[in-house]
């Protein structure tokens, strides 16, 4: 995987979320999306392929992931 300027990253939180920073944010990149709690933005996101993170998101959406 190729590194990432984390630096750079525009987090997004979930429409869902609220405004209480419980939830997940997103940063996408070109080929990787960074994933951090929205509680602890300090701490080291989790980062995987964007094809990996898309999978989970219609394994969601479909119910099959819960």
């Amino acid at each position: 995987m190729e590194m990432i300027d984390l630096n750079q990253a525009q987090w997004r939180k979930s429409s869902y979320s609220g405004g209480d920073n419980n939830c997940v944010e997103l940063a996408v990149f070109r080929e990787q999306v960074a994933i951090r709690d929205s509680k602890w933005p300090e701490r080291a996101p989790l980062v995987v392929a964007l094809a990996g993170a898309q999978a989970l998101i219609v394994g969601i959406r479909a119910g099959q992931v819960g």
